[in-house]
Formats: C-alpha cells, structure tokens, sequence
C-alpha cells in the first residue's frame, strides 16, 4: 500500500464513526417521528394541551423579568424556562413538528395525512392551552398586564412587510434548529443548553413565533388591550406560514438532502417489511 492508500484508509477510518453516528441518529429521528404520527386524535390533543400549558409558563416568566428589568434579552432568557418545561414534561409544541415527523413521513413510516393531523391538532391544543392559561396569568398577576399589552403591540401593530417575514421566517428556523440539537445532544446538560438558547433567540429578540407570541397577545386581550382577536389573526396567519418555510425549508431540507441514502434505505425497508 503506498502512501496516499494510508491516507485514504486512515481517512476512512476516520468517517466510519462519524457515518455510523448519523445514521443512529437518523434511526432514532425516525423512529421518534412515527412515534408521534401514529397518535390517535387524543393523544395528540392532550400533548398539545400540555405544550400551551408549558409555553404559558415560559411566558409568565418572561413578563415577570420584563416588568422587573425591561430588558428583552433578560426575559428571553427566563423564557427559556417555558422550553426546558416542554423537553422534561414530553409535550408537544407545534413548530416542534417540522424536522422529527417530516423526515418519518419521508422515510416511508408514517403518511402526510398523519402529518396534517398532528400539525392541525397540536397547533390548536396549543392556543387553547395558552389562552386558559394566560387568563389565569392576569387574574393572578395584575401587575404584568402593562408588560403584556406593550409587548403584544408590537406584533399585532407589525406591517406584514420585509421585516415581518424575516422575522417569522427565522423564528420557525430557530425552533427547528433547537430540536435539532437537542437530538444531536448525548445528555441532559447539552439538551437543557439547546433550550435555553432556543429560548433567548426567539423571545430574547421578538423574532415572530406563532406559538409563543400568540400567547403573549392572548394575556393582552385577556387584560382589555386596544386591539382585538380579529388584529391577532392578521398577524398569526402569515406567522404560522413563514414558521413553517422557516423549519422545513432551512434545517428540514438540509438534513433530508444530508440523510437522503438513509432514507432511501429505509423506505426500502418499509417496503420489504410490506
């Protein structure tokens, strides 16, 4: 063997791990995907529900350091308790379900019926779930009501223009990127690490989330803010969307195209076993 056969073979040896650690984790991906699609109906309503539920509690911690400090970038961060909520109770947030199910759903293990019912479930249990919640938030914490309607205003008041998009845009970007590394993460630590920073990139910095924001508004309302549900839905439509572009056109698409010959293997696999 001459020397840049050593090279080679050395090299080789060297991606062998690294190969065998992306395929386990597109296994696990996979099989967590077709977990989630297989849901009946009340499963996936009841895990939405306690998705609002904890993203609610993300947001009282959010207008709790943002009434106390008025920095966003503080109360971002206290947000993130909302996330970490969400990972240790394993319920289901809906801009949580574009990498996991989608790449199920291209392998072959679950079907894009499936799929539609677990983005419409989950995204409805979601705001019912955050809407009940957030009314007990005012009732409990009046002081947080102003916090609540400044924050809301900038949203339902947002022109849907360059920015608006960008802004939506990258929110359902971030939120795929943190799923992502949280399945990329070997322990705990590493997965609470991806929260927290999921958490002060979307609230930290108003990017538009559907989901969390929707809730801030919702306390809003609840509190007798100058604007009403009709304002909400103006905003929420196109923000539903561009989270969606955000998630499966950015992180979705590159890992699909990384994992395209695991894919191909799988569903052959699917067909065997048919």
């Amino acid at each position: 063997m001459d020397e840049q056969d050593e090279k080679r073979a050395d090299l080789g040896d060297t991606d062998a791990p690294a190969e065998d650690e992306v395929a386990q984790a597109f296994e696990k991906i996979v099989s967590e995907g077709a977990q989630r699609l297989h849901r009946r109906w009340r499963e996936v309503l009841a895990t939405g529900l306690a998705g609002g539920l904890d993203i609610a509690v993300g947001v009282l911690a959010l207008l709790a350091v943002l009434e106390a400090t008025g920095s966003e970038l503080l109360a971002g961060l206290a947000f993130s308790v909302g996330f970490i909520a969400l990972m240790l109770g394993r319920s289901e947030l809906f801009t949580e379900g574009f990498l996991v199910p989608v790449t199920a759903v291209f392998a072959g293990r679950a079907s894009s019926a499936q799929l539609a019912k677990l983005w419409a479930g989950t995204l409805v249990a979601n705001l019912v779930g955050g809407w009940l919640v957030m009314w007990v938030v005012v009732q409990g914490f009046p002081d947080l009501t102003g916090a609540a309607v400044e924050s809301a205003a900038r949203f339902v008041e947002a022109p849907l223009d360059l920015r608006s998009v960008c802004l939506a845009f990258l929110a359902g970007s971030v939120i795929t990127l943190m799923t992502r590394m949280q399945h990329g993460a070997d322990s705990e630590t590493g997965k609470l690490a991806a929260s927290v920073i999921g958490g002060f990139l979307l609230a930290g910095l108003v990017l538009f989330h559907s989901v969390l924001d929707s809730l801030l508004i919702f306390g809003a309302l609840h509190a007798g803010a100058p604007f009403g549900y009709a304002d909400w839905l103006a905003w929420f439509w196109y923000t539903v969307l561009l989270n969606m572009a955000g998630g499966l056109f950015v992180v979705t698409l590159i890992r699909l195209v990384r994992s395209k010959e695991l894919i191909e293997r799988e569903r052959e696999t699917v067909r065997r076993e048919g």
